[in-house]
């Protein structure tokens, strides 16, 4: 079962690269997916380059100015499409989306997103089609304005923004940019209980520290962060009291006691960085740790999985459990996002 759905999501991830890529992408029902088997899929074996991911049928024409129409009624085809869905027992939802490719071309649809998910929320409150208790949501996917996909979801992707894009301020104090990606991370990949390991007065590493951008996330939660980077550390986290700055080579240091978690955003060959992220856990150097993979232009979801079994390798050998979790985030470029931790 695992093996079948690690091709499935392979074959996925190739689909939504064609079809919207850097952007959300989405599961539709003419692909060679069964329904009742995408929430296995995610849960196995999840697409690495999704941002959003949902149950959808057929597309859907929508009347438009390219017939001639101005102010074309797009909302009667769209709630008649969800009340469809509704008849065949995929609702109520708690809440309804409408989305489209995060691309430029697509955020010229943005408008109209905005205007439809309003009118369309309104009318299936009316309907009691969306209430407060149900678990699922809604999806509209406008792949132009005269098409679109409609479908449910319950909510497979963990993602809460719609398009999978965080609504993430940029802290003043910040020294960098990168900030945002640890944070994307911390809320992506980490469920409640690795979140809640984000405590004060636990021990961190941060690998190619500088300017500090991922040891200001650690430090403003608490952690007392080593910061290992040839380079300076900028702004406030350079003076924090937190934070103890090391200029060493990221790629050779270890400490002398096991810490509780290791970042590392070094640029570097992915599997270099697999290696070494696989040695940090399997000798007890840390307990958790997320880091980023800089991805070659080419064959980059066979190099994700080529890492993510060196990993394992390199784990199981010392004969542990590990769960590892892997994205292309948001604040991502040509790189995925990964998160390891060790299971008692």
């Amino acid at each position: 079962m695992a093996a079948d759905l690690r091709h499935l999501a392979a074959s996925l991830d190739a689909a939504i690269a064609i079809e919207a890529a850097p952007a959300s992408a989405f599961i539709l029902g003419d692909m060679a997916v069964e329904v009742d088997r995408i929430d296995d899929l995610v849960a196995t074996a999840p697409p690495i380059f999704a941002r959003t991911l949902f149950r959808a049928g057929a597309a859907i024409a929508l009347p438009g100015s390219a017939d001639g129409a101005q102010r074309a009624d797009r909302v009667t085809p769209l709630f008649a499409a969800i009340e469809s869905l509704r008849t065949q027992g995929d609702g109520p939802w708690q809440s309804l989306w409408v989305e489209y490719p995060d691309t430029n071309d697509g955020k010229a649809l943005s408008p109209l997103a905005r205007t439809l998910e309003t009118r369309l929320n309104t009318a299936m409150r009316d309907a009691g089609a969306i209430v407060d208790n149900a678990t699922r949501r809604a999806h509209v996917f406008l792949t132009r304005g005269t098409q679109a996909y409609v479908g449910t979801s319950n909510d497979p992707s963990g993602t809460a923004w719609p398009l999978g894009i965080p609504r993430l301020r940029m802290p003043g104090s910040a020294p960098s940019r990168s900030t945002q990606k640890l944070a994307e991370a911390f809320a992506v990949l980490l469920d409640a209980g690795d979140r809640a390991a984000l405590r004060p007065g636990l021990h961190a590493v941060d690998l190619g520290a500088a300017p500090g951008g991922w040891t200001w996330q650690l430090a403003r939660r608490g952690l007392k962060v080593t910061a290992i980077d040839n380079g300076p550390l900028k702004g406030s986290v350079a003076d924090d009291p937190l934070v103890t700055h090391l200029r060493e080579d990221g790629l050779r240091w270890r400490p002398r006691r096991a810490v509780d978690w290791l970042v590392c955003d070094i640029v570097e060959q992915p599997m270099r960085i697999a290696e070494m992220i696989g040695h940090w856990i399997a000798d007890g150097a840390t307990r958790r740790a997320i880091f980023n993979l800089k991805l070659p232009m080419k064959k980059r979801y066979d190099e994700v999985r080529r890492c993510e079994t060196r990993i394992a390798e390199i784990i199981d050998r010392a004969g542990m459990r590990h769960a590892l979790r892997i994205r292309q985030l948001y604040h991502d470029r040509e790189e995925v996002t990964a998160f390891v931790k060790r299971v008692d």
